[in-house]
């Protein structure tokens, strides 16, 4: 049997159809807890940044669904990857959660990485988590999902100034059109700070200290306890299906094979030498085979089928220039170093090329030649993805 907590009692006593402040229930999540309660088995995904991927407010909602489902036997998937963007979340869903058995419950956070590592527009922002809430609901169209805005200094000034910020504004957007509930954190944070109950350093800043996940926690929690305060559903029923807000958002994002790269003498599908090579590399990159090269000049090609090319790469400090050419068109630089490579091998996605005609296009990528014949620079590719 599940459990109601206290912010059950406080959701259900407010007038039905309102929802508390800044825990927006939208749609239902009435498949997860029918799963949960009847087969008292599920599996539960956390998508996200470093936010998801620490030890921050997933592990405290995973005990939360222990501890109203305690006969159920939960799976969990951290999908989180530090710096990553819901673009970089779009081409990788496939691999990171999909891969793995169905998922019945799916949170996914990408607010604050969309804002200050990715710099992303308002397009790109939509694109991405436009494309893991499709994607997800097209392969497994009985999934609940919980969207989760935290929040920055940046972020937290907009809302102070009564504007919401781009990012979560972006992905708020999206969760309307596609009936997603949110818990939007960053706005709770606000009026916890404009009442005097909190303060952004006991919050815990951009990564958040415990009582800061707490509070993402209980935001989340509301909206479960709205979702899950009705009678059971009766059956599990697949969610119905939004037309996009972008075309070319990418709902069909997958990495592509690097073996099937034809490559030159220039370039190499291995492990770098990372014991010679200046600026950090986070454990997680330092064992895996990326396609590399220092040399300009050289190239490699490759054929794709989709709307668009993506690089999820590594961007150093000695990070250079791509060129690509698309379908024997002219080369187009792209700048692959990033403001925060200075010391770090920084994980990222460039965009190659959008909005391209859907179907197989051909590609070739080689290394720009530095205007500074001293300065030696580099190209890591950890995956190629389309669309």
């Amino acid at each position: 049997m599940w459990i109601l907590g206290l912010g059950c009692l406080m959701a259900c006593a407010q007038p039905v159809g309102t929802p508390p402040e800044n825990a927006n229930f939208r749609g239902n999540l009435n498949n997860s807890r029918l799963k949960f309660t009847t087969e008292r088995k599920g599996h539960v995904a956390f998508m996200g940044g470093s936010i998801t991927e620490m030890e921050g407010y997933r592990p405290i909602m995973m005990e939360s669904l222990k501890r109203r489902f305690p006969a159920t036997d939960f799976s969990f998937t951290n999908a989180g990857i530090s710096s990553t963007c819901s673009t970089t979340g779009a081409f990788r869903l496939a691999d990171d959660v999909l891969s793995k058995e169905p998922v019945d419950l799916f949170f996914v956070e990408f607010a604050v990485n969309d804002d200050q590592d990715a710099h992303h527009a308002k397009r790109e922002c939509i694109r991405g988590m436009e494309g893991i809430i499709r994607h997800m609901r097209d392969r497994n169209p009985s999934c609940d999902i919980v969207m989760v805005h935290f929040v920055n200094e940046a972020m937290l000034a907009s809302l102070a100034k009564g504007k919401e910020p781009l990012s979560s504004g972006s992905h708020e957007d999206v969760a309307v059109r596609h009936d997603i509930s949110s818990a939007h954190v960053a706005r709770e944070l606000a009026s916890k700070i404009k009442d005097g109950s909190l303060t952004w350093a006991r919050y815990g800043g951009v990564h958040p200290a415990r009582p800061g996940n707490e509070l993402a926690a209980s935001v989340v929690n509301r909206i479960l306890d709205k979702a899950w305060s009705g009678p059971l559903a009766e059956s599990i029923k697949p969610h119905p299906q939004a037309e996009l807000l972008d075309k070319g958002s990418y709902v069909r994002g997958r990495f592509l094979d690097n073996s099937k790269c034809v490559r030159d003498e220039a370039w190499h599908l291995s492990v770098p030498d990372w014991k010679s090579i200046k600026g950090d590399c986070r454990p997680r990159f330092r064992n895996v085979p990326l396609i590399h090269t220092d040399l300009p000049g050289g190239a490699f090609s490759l054929s794709f089928e989709g709307n668009c090319l993506a690089a999820y790469l590594l961007a150093g400090p000695d990070a250079g220039i791509a060129e690509i050419a698309i379908d024997g068109g002219p080369y187009k630089p792209i700048q692959l170093k990033h403001a925060y490579s200075k010391g770090l091998h920084y994980p990222r996605t460039v965009m190659l090329a959008t909005d391209l005609p859907h179907g197989t296009h051909a590609a070739v990528i080689r290394k720009a030649r530095s205007e500074n014949p001293e300065e030696k620079t580099a190209i890591r590719i950890i995956r190629l993805g389309s669309n």
